[in-house]
């Protein structure tokens, strides 16, 4: 079937609502392309920054030996002990109603620690105070008793004299007065008896305080409010059996053990030199107390207990420790001083030596004084403290806060 021009025509029209359209636009592609150059030139000017950043060679920082090592004789590892420690308890039992202590506290001799319940034990010692109190008020009435026996023997005895009585009223007086005499000394007797039982109770009250026998600081709290606390062990494992824990400070030592075949380069007063494994770099004077009159067979090891002449609250119960038993004591003035860099670290500046410290991939001058020299090693006084690094042969164009690469670090 033909088709008219004007068909035709009608059929190759475009429809205003189709023409008015927008063609769809994808712009997502375009952003990830944008944020992946961002990424590379980012990761490029790193690189770049690193590329430049001046490569140094770093030592590290050394502690100087101490002064007295060649006159070690022997060396021996232990542990810091305390010889006044005490697991605190109550002396009776009873329920815990307040605790006032905390691991490491510090506490003085005396000081309340925990309080148990005390309602039976205040009970008891209003009761004993009771009775006291009325064993005094009943004294009155027994001396009144025997000041009347007294009187009335001494006018019947006048009366007999006379011969205006008989002698069985004096008898009966005199009985009187005895009696009287005799309910007067009981009474006081009760007396003792119920300021004894006021005193048993009060120290049973004063038994639900649990002090702190001496100064020190708590390193164990084992028991909490609503526990029940006993000096003796009992209920089936579910009574305490001590409150806290303490220990005085002032009383550590090293104990170490000693193979015995070298147990005669020991001896007491000998001097020594103690190293913590958590402080290798301090070095503690000290002092051998005494060789404990024992061995070990299954060690075959002789306890020997040192003092430590240097009183710290870094040195904490149960740190091992190296002990270096010495020929002699070191003065005072022998103690090495400083730290130890190698030489070619050294750089000269208008105020005198210095060297580059290297933190956090940084470079910071800081000025030393030479103490002595060590064969290529330097003895320094200065800001600086072993296991720092420092810059060996460091160049020209180091400036204080600039980043550096770290090569591999020459040891001396």
């Amino acid at each position: 079937m033909s088709q008219s021009p004007q068909d035709l025509l009608q059929q190759l029209r475009i429809e205003r609502a189709d023409r008015d359209l927008p063609a769809p636009r994808r712009r997502w592609p375009w952003l990830v392309a944008a944020l992946i150059v961002l990424v590379a030139l980012l990761a490029g000017a790193l690189v770049w920054r690193a590329a430049r950043a001046p490569q140094v060679q770093v030592a590290t920082v050394q502690a100087p030996a101490s002064a007295a090592g060649s006159g070690s004789v022997l060396q021996a590892t232990g542990y810091v002990t305390a010889r006044r420690e005490a697991t605190v308890s109550a002396q009776i039992t009873g329920r815990l109603t307040e605790v006032h202590v905390e691991e490491g506290e510090h506490v003085q001799a005396g000081q309340l620690l925990a309080r148990l319940d005390d309602s039976q034990a205040k009970a008891q010692l209003a009761l004993a105070r009771a009775n006291e109190a009325a064993a005094r008020a009943a004294l009155g009435q027994y001396q009144a008793n025997a000041t009347l026996a007294r009187i009335t023997l001494h006018r019947e005895r006048t009366l007999v004299d006379k011969g205006l009585a008989s002698r069985q009223s004096l008898d009966q007086a005199v009985a009187s007065a005895s009696s009287a005499e005799a309910a007067l000394a009981d009474a006081r007797e009760q007396i003792a008896v119920a300021a004894a039982q006021r005193r048993v109770a009060e120290v049973n009250y004063d038994y639900t305080f649990v002090r702190a026998p001496f100064a020190g600081v708590i390193t164990d709290k084992a028991a909490q409010v609503g526990e029940i606390v006993s000096p003796l062990s009992a209920g089936g494992g579910f009574t305490r059996t001590g409150v806290a824990t303490i220990v005085d400070m002032n009383s550590l030592e090293v104990d170490v053990d000693v193979n015995e075949s070298y147990i005669h380069r020991v001896h007491a007063g000998q001097p020594a030199e103690a190293v913590l494994d958590a402080y290798p770099d301090w070095r503690i004077p000290a002092r051998v107390i005494a060789i404990v009159p024992t061995a070990d067979k299954a060690k075959a090891t002789v306890k020997v207990r040192v003092a430590l002449l240097q009183k710290s609250p870094r040195i904490l119960p149960d740190m091992g420790v190296r002990v270096n038993f010495l020929e002699r004591a070191v003065a005072p003035s022998a103690v090495p001083q400083g730290v130890l860099i190698p030489a070619a670290a050294l750089i000269d500046t208008a105020s005198g030596k210095a060297v580059w410290r290297v933190r956090d991939a940084r470079i910071e001058r800081v000025p030393v004084r030479v103490l002595a020299s060590l064969g290529d090693l330097r003895q320094v006084d200065g800001a600086l403290a072993a296991g720092e690094q420092v810059v060996i042969q460091p160049g020209a164009n180091l400036r204080a806060g600039a980043t550096v690469r770290v090569a591999t670090a020459a040891q001396e």
